[in-house]
């Protein structure tokens, strides 16, 4: 298994447009945070975080999770049943924004409005 692997998430704390600080973290070592001011500092801290992680869940002898596996293994499609409701008021919205609905649901589902990648 190689260290490297891992994903590292970066996010920007405060004002995206000019953060405060970033935040580094790796989904799969939970506990795995880190930042630092500029987005080399957060990733350079999240390495160091990394080897002390595996150092310490060796010692106390830890499983070490593998890495996720590779986005290539996603399609980027999937099926979801709904309420006609709910459809009917989502093509709707669609339909008043102008967009498709699967535009309007990806939207509905991406970073900043759900807190997915934060």
């Amino acid at each position: 298994m190689s260290e490297q692997a891992f994903r590292i998430l970066l996010s920007p704390q405060g004002d995206p447009l000019s953060p405060e600080a970033w935040v580094a973290e790796i989904p799969e070592l939970r506990g795995c945070v880190s930042h630092g001011s500029t987005p080399a500092e957060a990733i350079e801290s999240i390495e160091d975080a990394k080897g002390q992680w595996f150092a310490t869940a060796r010692e106390l002898g830890y499983e070490i999770p593998e890495p996720e596996s590779d986005l290539n293994e996603f399609s980027g499609k999937f099926t979801v049943r709904l309420p006609r409701s709910l459809h009917r008021q989502l093509t709707h919205m669609a339909m008043i924004e102008g967009v498709s609905l699967n535009q309007y649901i990806v939207y509905l589902l991406g970073p900043g409005r759900t807190g997915a990648g934060t």
